[in-house]
C-alpha cells in the first residue's frame, strides 16, 4: 500500500507539477577556463555492493559492462563475502565462495573457484577490484552457530550478523589464508595489475559486522596487512572502513584504529606501527517521510565526510594517504526496497540522480578544505537480480535496464581535464550545504573542467524535498574560449530524459514488460540529449552564454569541444 501510494503521489505530483509556477528567478552561473583549479580525480568511477554472486549473473555482467564504459579511467569495485562459506547462491545481503574449509584432521583446503568469477568478470572489463578480506570462514570462525542467515526486507536488519561476523578461532590460520588469496591473485593476474588493487580488511568494524572487540579488529588488521605485505610487498593494504565518523562510536573506532598505525605495538611483528596505504570510512545520508513526501538529507553525509577527513588531517605521517570513502550515499540499506521503506522512495526517479550531482561536488569542496587526498567515493549500489520492476532498491539498474542515477555517472564519464572555477552570486556553499541541507531554496549550482580543446559543465537544479517545483532559468557564462565557434552537446537527466522509470510509468508500470517493452526501456536508460549538437558562437572577449530552463531535480551537462 505505501509503494502504491507513493508512486501514485509521484504520479499525481508530477501532472500537478505543470500546473505551478513556471520558473524561479534567474541563476546565472560563471565559469572560468582561465582558473585552473588542478586535477579533477575521478572519485565517481567507484562502486559497490553486498551480493558478491550477482557479479557474473546475467543483469550482473551487463551493468557491469556499462559501468566499464561510461569511464575514460578503471573504474573500482568493492563487494562483500569474498570469504564466506557456502555454495554460492546469490540472495539479498548474502553471498559466498567456499574459498576456504577444512579437511576433517583441520587442514586448511583453498577453493578458489567462485572468487576467481568473480574477479576475473572484473578483470576482462577492465575494472579493479577493491579486494576485500571477509568475511569469517566457517571453519575459521571463533562462533560459526549458525552461519548462514535467511534475511528479506522487513525482517530484523540485525539477523543479518551470524557466524560470519565474528573474530578467527586461529590468527595464524587467517594469516595463511589471506596470504594463500594474495598469492594466487598474482600467480593468475600478474603483479602488474594486483600491484593496482587495494586491498582492504572488513566492513563496519564497529558494529554488527564485527563481533569482536575493536582491539581484536587491530589485531586481525595487523595479521592480515603482515600476510599481504608478505605475499606482495608492493601491494595496497588499508581500512577501516569505519560507518560515519560523525558518529562519535565510530570516531572513536577510528581513532583508536589510527592511534594504533601511526604508534601502537604490532601483534606480528612486535615493533612499532603497521602497514597502512589508504584509509577507509563511510558516509550516508538521512531521508525521511515528512508530510507525506520524501525529504532527502544531504548534510547529513557531508557532516559525515567532514568529519571523517578532519580525523584523518588531525594524523601530519597519514594526511595525504589516499582515502576511500568506501561506502558514500543517501542513507544505509541498499537492500531496504521502498515497500517497507518508504523513506527509500527516492531511489526509481530523478531526486536520486541530481541528489549525486550536488553530492559529488560538494565532496571534491570538503576534501580541499582539509587538504586531504580523495581517491574515490563509493557508490552502494549495484543490482537485485531477478526482482520487481522498479522496486525501490538503491540500484543503478532494474532487471537489465539502466535507471536515471547511472546517467549523472555517464555524465560525470564525459568531463575530462582539469577543474575550473565556477561562480554565481548566490547559493549554496558546501559549508551551508554540510550544516543545513537543501531546505530553503532549491541548490542550483554547477561543476566544471576544461582540457586544451574542450570544456564540460555539470549543472544540477536539486531540492532535499521531493516536490513538484518550479523550473530554474540558468545562464551559463563560459569564459576563456578560444576561436570564434566551439560545438554544443547538452546531455539532461529529467523527468523527459534518460529516464526508464518515467517511460516505465508512461507503459502503465507493467509487471512483465513484453520485449518490445523492454527494448524500449532501455532506450529510455541511456544518456539523452537536448536537441543535436549546434555550433555556438564565442563572442570577441572569448566568451559564450548558454541560456536553458532546467526542471526542479534535473542535471545538464554542457559539453563544448572547438579546433
Amino acid at each position: 500500500m505505501l509503494k502504491s501510494f507513493f508512486r501514485a503521489a509521484g504520479i499525481s505530483l508530477l501532472i500537478h507539477g505543470a500546473a505551478v509556477a513556471q520558473t524561479l528567478p534567474p541563476t546565472v552561473i560563471s565559469v572560468d577556463l582561465k582558473q585552473d583549479q588542478g586535477p579533477l580525480p575521478p572519485i565517481w568511477a567507484w562502486f559497490g555492493y553486498d551480493e558478491p554472486n550477482y557479479t557474473y549473473m546475467k543483469d550482473g555482467k551487463k551493468l557491469l559492462t556499462e559501468l566499464s564504459r561510461l569511464s575514460p579511467v578503471p573504474v573500482n569495485v568493492r563487494v562483500h563475502s569474498l570469504l564466506v562459506t557456502g555454495d554460492g547462491e546469490a540472495a539479498l545481503k548474502w553471498g559466498s565462495t567456499n574459498a576456504y574449509t577444512e579437511d576433517k584432521n583441520g587442514n586448511p583446503v583453498y577453493d578458489w573457484t567462485i572468487v576467481d568469477r568473480i574477479f576475473d568478470t572484473f578483470i576482462q572489463r577492465g575494472m579493479r577490484p577493491i579486494a576485500q578480506i571477509g568475511f569469517m570462514p566457517e571453519a575459521l570462525s571463533s562462533h560459526p552457530q549458525p552461519y548462514r542467515h535467511h534475511w528479506k526486507p522487513g525482517d530484523d536488519y540485525n539477523d543479518i550478523y551470524t557466524g560470519w561476523a565474528y573474530p578467527p578461532n586461529d590468527y595464524k590460520k587467517w594469516s595463511e589464508l589471506v596470504y594463500q588469496w594474495v598469492k594466487h591473485s598474482v600467480s593468475r593476474y600478474g603483479q602488474t595489475e594486483v600491484e593496482k588493487w587495494y586491498w582492504e580488511l572488513w566492513n563496519e568494524p564497529n558494529i554488527g559486522y564485527w563481533k569482536g572487540t575493536t582491539e581484536e579488529y587491530i589485531k586481525l588488521y595487523d595479521y592480515t596487512a603482515d600476510a599481504v605485505k608478505r605475499a606482495l610487498p608492493t601491494a595496497k593494504i588499508g581500512g577501516p572502513e569505519v560507518t560515519g565518523p560523525n558518529w562519535n562510536v565510530s570516531a572513536k573506532f577510528f581513532r583508536t584504529f589510527l592511534d594504533h598505525v601511526v604508534s601502537g605495538k604490532n601483534y606480528v611483528t612486535g615493533k612499532t606501527g603497521t602497514p597502512i596505504d589508504f584509509i577507509t570510512f563511510h558516509a550516508k545520508g538521512n531521508p525521511k517521510v515528512v508530510d507525506g513526501h520524501v525529504r532527502m538529507d544531504m548534510g547529513a553525509q557531508l557532516r559525515d565526510i567532514d568529519r571523517g577527513f578532519a580525523i584523518v588531517a588531525s594524523y601530519p605521517t597519514l594526511k595525504k594517504l589516499p582515502i576511500i570513502i568506501g561506502e558514500s550515499d543517501p542513507e544505509g540499506c541498499a537492500a531496504c526496497s521502498e515497500d517497507l521503506h518508504p523513506q527509500n522512495a527516492y531511489r526509481n526517479g530523478t531526486m536520486y540522480s541530481s541528489y549525486t550531482a550536488a553530492s559529488f561536488a560538494r565532496k571534491y569542496d570538503l576534501a580541499k578544505a582539509h587538504g586531504v587526498n580523495l581517491a574515490g567515493a563509493v557508490t552502494w549500489a549495484f543490482e537485485f537480480e531477478d526482482q520487481a520492476w522498479f522496486r525501490g532498491f538503491r540500484d543503478l539498474a532494474t532487471n537489465g535496464v539502466d535507471k536515471p542515477v547511472l546517467n549523472v555517472f555517464r555524465m560525470f564519464g564525459k568531463m575530462d581535464g582539469n577543474r575550473v572555477a565556477t561562480t554565481r552570486p548566490a547559493g549554496y556553499s558546501y559549508n551551508r550545504l554540510r550544516d543545513s541541507s537543501v531546505r530553503a531554496e532549491p541548490d542550483v549550482n554547477a561543476l566544471a573542467t576544461h582540457t586544451g580543446k574542450s570544456a564540460s559543465v555539470l549543472i544540477w537544479h536539486y531540492h532535499d524535498d521531493n516536490l513538484p517545483g518550479p523550473a530554474a532559468p540558468v545562464t551559463v557564462q563560459v569564459s576563456g574560449v578560444p576561436g570564434k565557434q566551439a560545438r554544443l552537446t547538452h546531455y539532461r537527466v529529467d523527468q523527459q530524459s534518460s529516464n526508464a522509470y518515467e517511460a516505465w510509468k508512461r507503459m502503465g508500470s507493467p509487471k512483465a514488460p513484453t520485449t518490445a517493452q523492454i527494448a524500449e526501456l532501455e532506450r529510455a536508460g541511456q544518456l539523452q540529449t537536448v536537441g543535436k549538437p549546434q555550433l555556438v558562437t564565442v563572442n570577441k572577449d572569448g566568451r559564450i552564454e548558454l541560456p536553458f530552463t532546467l526542471p526542479r531535480q534535473g542535471v545538464s551537462l554542457l559539453s563544448l569541444a572547438w579546433d
